[in-house]
């Protein structure tokens, strides 16, 4: 997998392959984007670096191959984020029924739910590193009738901290380990236990309200 994206990361097909996987998590929170994107930037860096033979123009081409894949992840999280907040918006019973069918969304929303809707914007970054964290807030934001402006600004913040994090595990990963999988799980890992701490962040404050009561 990783030769092919390799290969890809040369052409801009690496974007679209990208951009769609992002923007379908919010609905599919089972698809591993986060992976894609590590994976993509790993490629794309073995690849700069092999196909370049001095070191200022081989640093050059890493950079724009590495800020177009955060651009396009981040931009697709946020198009994927406002779908999500639009249709939920539209047809709120709907789309709690339908996260009732999911028990990965139905496991966030009972750990996430009640801090997101207290916690305000800077969760909403926190929420994004979270597994379907991501669902739940533009789900929530959606049937909960938000304004769009309490929610967009917090939505592209949230995009481009996650995309810019995968994407400099993956471009470090490769630098450091080389264009592998052990590189790739090395990222991998980290952008799990970056998601695990997310979690924890978010139920501390109602681990302590229960404390309170």
């Amino acid at each position: 997998m990783l030769e092919l994206l390799g290969a890809l990361a040369e052409t801009p097909w690496i974007y679209v392959i990208v951009g769609l996987s992002v923007l379908l998590d919010v609905f599919l929170p089972v698809l591993p984007s986060g992976v894609l994107v590590i994976a993509a930037a790993t490629a794309a860096a073995g690849s700069a670096a092999g196909a370049v033979g001095g070191a200022a123009v081989r640093g050059h081409a890493g950079f724009s191959d590495m800020l177009g894949l955060v651009m396009c992840a981040a931009t697709a999280s946020v198009l994927g984020d406002m779908v999500a907040y639009r249709l939920a918006w539209r047809g709120g019973d709907r789309f709690d029924r339908a996260i009732a069918r999911s028990r990965r969304l139905t496991a966030a929303q009972e750990r996430l739910g009640t801090a997101l809707l207290r916690g305000g914007g800077p969760l909403v970054v926190v929420a994004r590193f979270a597994p379907a964290g991501r669902s739940v807030v533009s789900l929530g934001a959606g049937v909960m009738h938000r304004r769009v402006a309490e929610f967009l600004p917090w939505s592209a913040l949230a995009g481009l901290a996650w995309a810019a994090y995968s994407v400099s595990l993956g471009y470090f990963g490769g630098q450091w380990l080389g264009a592998s999988w052990l590189s790739t799980a090395v990222s991998v890992l980290a952008l799990f236990a970056a998601g695990s701490l997310a979690v924890f962040l978010m139920r501390r404050p109602q681990e302590a309200e229960a404390q309170a009561q």
